[in-house]
C-alpha cells in the first residue's frame, strides 16, 4: 500500500485533498518532462549550429589553401618558362633603358637583342629582383597564366590620332641619345 492509501484509511486525509495532491504531482512531473525536452532540443539546435559553422569554416580554409596552392603552381610555371626561354645578356654591350613603374631601369643587351626588343620580338620580364629577356610568344603564355606578371614589351597598341601632323614620321624605338 502506498502512503496515500494508508493516510486515507487512517482518516488523516480526505479523497478531495488526495486527488488534488495527485493532480499537482502529475502536473509537476509533466512540467519537468516538458522542460527537459525543451532543453535537449535547444542543446541539439546549438550543436547543429556549431557543426554547421565548423563545416563552413573548414570549407573556407580548404578554399583558401587550394587558392594558395594554385598561385604557387602558377608562380612555379612562370619561373620555369622564364628560366627555360631566357636570352643571355651576359655579353651585351649596349645599355637598354626601360621604365618599370616610375623607375628607369637599364639592362645590357647585344645589337641583335636590341633590334628584337625594338621590333617587339623580345620582352623584358621581372623575375624576383632581376630582369630577363624572353621571346614574345613565351611572354604571351605567361600572361595567359598570370595577368599580374610584370612584362614590358614594345608592341604598339596605341591608336594614332587622325589630326596628328607627324603621324607619318615614326620615332624609332632603338633611337640612341
Amino acid at each position: 500500500m502506498s502512503l496515500q492509501d494508508q493516510l486515507l484509511k487512517a482518516g488523516l486525509v480526505d479523497d478531495k485533498k488526495a486527488n488534488k495532491i495527485k493532480k499537482n504531482k502529475y502536473k509537476q512531473i509533466k512540467k519537468k518532462h516538458k522542460n527537459k525536452i525543451e532543453t535537449t532540443d535547444e542543446a541539439k539546435l546549438a550543436a547543429q549550429r556549431a557543426q554547421a559553422e565548423k563545416v563552413e569554416r573548414d570549407r573556407q580554409l580548404n578554399q583558401q589553401t587550394k587558392e594558395d596552392a594554385e598561385r604557387k603552381a602558377i608562380a612555379a610555371q612562370v619561373r620555369q618558362l622564364v628560366e627555360m626561354n631566357r636570352q643571355s645578356s651576359e655579353d651585351g654591350d649596349i645599355d637598354y633603358s626601360f621604365t618599370d613603374g616610375s623607375l628607369v631601369k637599364r639592362i645590357l643587351v647585344t645589337g641583335a637583342q636590341l633590334k628584337q626588343l625594338s621590333n617587339g620580338r623580345l620582352c623584358i620580364i621581372r623575375l624576383d629582383q632581376t630582369y630577363e629577356l624572353i621571346p614574345t610568344l613565351v611572354a604571351e603564355k605567361i600572361r595567359m597564366r598570370d595577368e599580374g606578371t610584370h612584362i614590358l614589351s614594345n608592341q604598339s597598341t596605341e591608336i594614332p590620332d587622325e589630326d596628328d601632323p607627324y603621324a607619318d614620321f615614326k620615332v624609332p624605338d632603338d633611337l640612341m641619345w
